[in-house]
């Protein structure tokens, strides 16, 4: 087996195991059985096992006593926290891209990303321009000061339950005042931008630390006001209090 399909196959078992995790077939403390799972994902163990360790460092499972792994459980708290660290670093990202300037080719694909934004959000709401375009939003946001370490800290930080940007898409549909939830959150995407591009880094950092914030008004929402949608958003089947 050559190093392409190695890796291949480590990312198709990252994918699946992550998906597992995270769409709640495991309960928080459950112990991952390496062999069933090679035999359910079709893998061998070892990309699983590589699998695993990345899961581990990104903070979905835990080493158990034995040596093993078990699915992580998590406070509204965490999650809270890691929001707001989100924020911070996507503050962050933000701040030091409007002190450094932006590379062209970056800053085109941002015009062109927050151009299909403002269509999606425009008279009838295009929900499913809207998901992947917001993606790509943060995606380039945390690119655009040209760190690969905040690049990579943020896509960390977003792989924790319900703290990326997009983990309360799927049911937000059912949240009162949707529709004008998603305008404020395109203002304020505008403005960010806006606001690297005039060199302001600190309001720049601190309208992306308030963005970053939506989230988690909509996890205060989906929690106390109707724990029904819970089980749309991701990862939120290991939280408890």
């Amino acid at each position: 087996m050559d190093r392409q399909e190695r890796n291949a196959q480590f990312m198709r078992a990252l994918m699946d195991l992550r998906s597992l995790v995270l769409e709640g077939e495991f309960v928080p403390g459950d112990r991952l059985p390496e062999t069933t799972l090679a035999e359910r994902l079709g893998l061998s163990r070892t990309p699983l096992r590589q699998a695993m360790d990345r899961l581990v460092d990104e903070g979905l499972l835990e080493r158990n006593e034995t040596g093993g792994v078990r699915v992580s459980r998590f406070s509204m708290d965490d999650i809270r926290d890691a929001i707001e660290l989100r924020g911070v670093l996507e503050g962050t990202a933000a701040r030091l891209a409007a002190e450094r300037g932006i590379r062209p080719g970056l800053a085109e694909e941002m015009a062109q990303v927050l151009d299909g934004l403002d269509r999606a959000t425009e008279g009838e709401l295009d929900f499913k321009a809207y998901v992947p375009l917001n993606d790509r939003f943060h995606d380039l946001l945390a690119r655009l000061a040209g760190s690969s370490v905040i690049a990579r800290e943020v896509e960390r930080m977003g792989r924790l339950p319900a703290a990326s940007p997009g983990a309360f898409m799927q049911g937000q549909e059912l949240i009162p005042d949707f529709r004008a939830s998603l305008r404020r959150a395109q203002w304020q995407h505008r403005a960010i931008f806006d606001a690297i591009r005039n060199r302001e880094g600190a309001r720049a950092e601190a309208l992306a630390r308030e963005h970053a914030r939506l989230a988690r008004t909509n996890l205060e929402y989906v929690t106390s006001q109707d724990p029904s949608l819970a089980e749309r958003v991701p990862g939120l089947s290991l939280v408890g209090e």
